[in-house]
């Protein structure tokens, strides 16, 4: 018979980076509050958590983060404003953000790494399971990837990660699990975690995204893990210590997404992401694919001028060479 666990409450969001591939929009303003469409990327992540069952956010800042508790706080100028010009639509959307959870925050302080920004919430956590959600990730909320996750941390206990799998090639750029499969197929058991591998020397191609469910096991391991990669505690090591023996902690248990992620950690997915999100968008997306088929058909048609263009040049460039060539021959 399937054991049952605690219920998971409590969500953790580390939002301490420095947003540095962003530069120099982050350079004053926090990365996770550049816009996706219409909303700050923070407040997706906030609301999947909510969505899951976890209204207690705590969110792990640093310095110039506070428009970030700005964002989740009300705003009463602002909310009076609308108020008086009897715009109840967007009312409701300022105070949608201040309605969404019950918020905490503590900071960070030294920016040592995922790790230690975990271990930042072991005060407010206690002895519970939690869950950790990084921003970078957005899951499409028709895919309860962290719902699924909390589903199997309560009946299995101990940790569950998200994994996904991403072209053998690209496992150079997230952590890796090797595993082994249960009965459930979309449930994995993790034996093994390598954080950034070599792609020869990868045990598999599913990579680490920004979801955990953890056991509170997880903060004495971090207490005594050594800075790794990038000279930061990496939680992926904790993890991995978690997987080689389960009497520390219970087992480390994987579940394999295979729905909508929208990753935001760069330039150019962050553009993606817009794009995608508004085409899905019932008030914008109808008007908005429009255009944006017309503006793809336009830079085809200009591409495909441009290399008609270079190829007639090309092969007048020839003849003209081999006239050239013939007439200086013959004389």
């Amino acid at each position: 018979m399937t054991q049952s666990h605690p219920r998971i409450s409590k969500a953790v969001i580390p939002a301490a980076g420095l947003g540095t591939r962003f530069l120099p929009a982050t350079k004053a303003t926090p990365k996770e509050m550049l816009p996706v469409v219409d909303k700050p990327a923070i407040q997706y992540v906030v609301e999947e958590a909510v969505a899951a069952g976890l209204s207690d956010v705590l969110m792990i800042t640093g310095r110039n983060k506070r428009p970030l508790e700005d964002h989740f706080d009300r705003n009463y100028e602002l909310e009076e404003a609308l108020t008086r010009k009897g715009d109840a639509n967007r009312l409701a959307k300022v105070q949608e953000s201040s309605d969404l959870a019950t918020m905490h925050y503590v900071r960070q302080g030294d920016p040592r790494g995922l790790g230690h920004a975990v271990l930042c919430a072991a005060p407010h956590v206690g002895d519970q399971p939690f869950a950790v959600l990084l921003g970078d990730d957005l899951i499409d909320p028709r895919d309860p990837l962290l719902a699924r996750m909390v589903e199997v941390q309560e009946q299995e206990g101990g940790s569950v990660i998200a994994l996904m799998e991403v072209d053998p090639v690209q496992i150079h750029m997230y952590g890796c699990a090797a595993v082994t499969t249960t009965g459930e197929a979309d449930v994995v058991r993790v034996t093994d975690l390598v954080e950034k591998p070599d792609p020869s020397e990868a045990p598999s191609n599913l990579a680490i995204i920004g979801r955990y469910v953890l056991d509170p096991a997880v903060f004495e391991i971090l207490r005594k893990t050594e800075p790794g990669r990038g000279n930061e505690i990496q939680l992926t090591d904790a993890l991995q210590k978690l997987a080689e023996d389960e009497s520390l902690g219970g087992p480390v248990h994987g579940v394999v997404f295979k729905g909508r992620r929208y990753d935001t950690g760069d330039r150019g997915d962050y553009l993606r992401a817009i794009v995608r999100l508004a085409c899905e968008r019932e008030d914008l997306g109808p008007e908005f694919r429009t255009w944006l088929r017309g503006f793809v058909t336009e830079e085809m048609a200009q591409e495909m001028t441009e290399d008609m263009t270079e190829d007639m040049t090309e092969d007048m460039t020839g003849e003209m060479t081999e006239d050239m060539t013939g007439e200086m021959q013959q004389a």
